[in-house]
């Protein structure tokens, strides 16, 4: 090792010659580098290629527009965890962390496009890209508003609403009233995918099981290849390069899509200081430093807020990137950054991005269901970390049977007397609904934990035993 600077996370010489892949600061030999971080790539292209798929497919975009929605959202995931893995003044998390455009913002992206289109997304995320700098800036003092039972319940609503989409992809393309939803072929594909996916992750070793989605996207789509379903007509037009523009669609603002996106951007706060604790303490084996988790909030504020002006989707850390540092303790930053210009090569090039959208919806809802599932069950790992006390019982039950029934499209007659701005935030976004009401009854009910329930009740058995012994000694003196 060279005689340069001093890493500040192992105490060791940091200069050019370090080659560890579990240093921060190293930078290792190119050759043992590249495996670790085609991992990376592979475990968080599925998730970066397929919320602008969805949305393109919701707001009614011309084939040109989904490409150009996913060929932004490859390369913005690039350039933000190249951001955030070497920072600009307080702004970047500088830690072995994955970031792009990602899943939790879906059910929101979802119910603003359906009323406002790409333009009311883009408008809504500027401004819950500003509220994120906001809240990485008050973060030290504020964290405590966001317990485990809030952001476990919010997680675990993100999850559920989303299986919804997945179900309606393996059936078709997502619309119910296409021609061809609900096929057979469809569902074998989307079955095949599926259980593609599922033996990958629970027999597969090595690759195989860390990109266990992509395994299963081939598979399927290899199959849907062979029975015509792939429509490659995209692709004869796209460039093999091209340079992202600014303001390539319009923004608008809306009132209702700012007030559902200022939500999720500040739930999706709560979620990356669980993803980043989870590097720092599994991938570094300390706590997450009060600098790293400010800048990680701003930084993101600040890319999700930059993003809105070039049509890239709101991003957020990757959780499945978070679980490969944390098995591996590969931490070294030179390997993250491989996986970022290789994400930003591919989202120079339009090419690429035709080649993504070729992918049937079938292969897509049978390959993201697991996905979702994943979300489902962080959000109850969230929620166990906390005691199930009463108090905690009740804002959960709470927050998941408002967001489910009222936070729904099956029955819009139910809120049709709300005020329309009312209506528009909670109709299609369950997500805002859990959100909302349990943060505020944590805020509200009387912080009580089990031993305080309990000695509730032993001072309630002992008024009633009380209770008894003097109407005894009453009774027994009257008479």
């Amino acid at each position: 090792m060279s005689e340069a600077n001093v890493s500040p996370e192992t105490g060791k010489q940091a200069g050019t010659r370090n080659t560890s892949l579990f240093d921060f600061y190293s930078r290792p030999r190119f050759v043992k580098a590249l495996p670790i971080a085609l991992q990376h790539l592979l475990a968080m292209i599925a998730g970066v290629i397929t919320p602008p798929i969805i949305v393109a497919g919701v707001v009614g975009a011309s084939p040109q527009e989904q490409l150009l929605l996913v060929q932004i959202a490859v390369l913005a995931s690039g350039v933000c965890t190249l951001f955030h893995l070497y920072g600009v003044w307080k702004f970047g998390a500088r830690l072995p962390a994955i970031f792009g455009v990602g899943f939790a913002y879906v059910p929101t992206l979802i119910a603003v496009g359906n009323g406002f289109g790409i333009e009311g997304i883009l408008g809504a995320q500027l401004i819950g890209g500003i509220t994120m700098m906001v809240v990485g800036y008050f973060i030290q003092y504020i964290r405590d508003l966001f317990p485990p039972v809030v952001a476990g319940t919010v997680v675990l609503v993100i999850g559920l609403s989303l299986y919804d989409i997945a179900v309606k992809y393996m059936a078709g393309n997502g619309n119910p009233t296409a021609e061809g939803f609900g096929d057979l072929i469809n569902w074998a594909v989307g079955g095949i995918t599926l259980v593609t996916v599922l033996i990958a992750s629970q027999f597969g070793k090595g690759v195989i099981k860390l990109s266990a989605i992509i395994v299963g996207i081939v598979v399927g789509y290899l199959i849907s290849l062979a029975l015509g379903m792939v429509d490659f007509s995209n692709m004869h037009d796209a460039a093999w390069i091209a340079v992202p523009k600014v303001m390539p669609f319009e923004m608008e603002f809306h009132g209702a899509a700012i007030a559902s996106m200022v939500v999720i951007c500040v739930i999706n706060s709560v979620q990356t200081i669980g993803d980043l604790s989870a590097t720092s303490v599994g991938g570094m084996n300390r706590e997450l430093k009060t600098k790293e988790l400010t800048g990680g909030l701003l930084g993101n504020g600040l890319t999700t807020t930059v993003s809105a002006f070039f049509g890239a989707l709101p991003t957020s850390t990757f959780s499945q990137n978070v679980g490969i540092v944390a098995m591996t303790k590969v931490i070294s930053r030179f390997v993250m950054a491989i996986t970022a210009v290789f994400m930003i090569l591919a989202g120079l090039s339009p090419k690429f991005s035709a080649v993504m959208t070729t992918i049937p919806y079938p292969v897509l809802g049978g390959a993201t269901i697991t996905v979702f599932g994943m979300i489902t069950m962080t959000g109850i790992q969230l929620l166990v970390k906390d005691e199930m006390s009463a108090r905690n019982m009740t804002i959960v039950g709470l927050a998941l049977a408002l967001a489910l029934s009222l936070g729904i499209t099956s029955a819009p007659e139910a809120i049709a007397q709300f005020p329309e701005v009312l209506q528009n935030i909670i109709g299609d976004a369950p997500i805002v609904v859990a959100a909302i009401v349990a943060f505020g009854l944590n805020i509200v009910l009387p912080n009580k934990s089990l031993s305080d329930e309990a000695k509730e009740r032993e001072e309630i058995e002992a008024a009633e035993a009380e209770a008894k012994t003097d109407q005894t000694t009453s009774s027994d003196a009257t008479r």
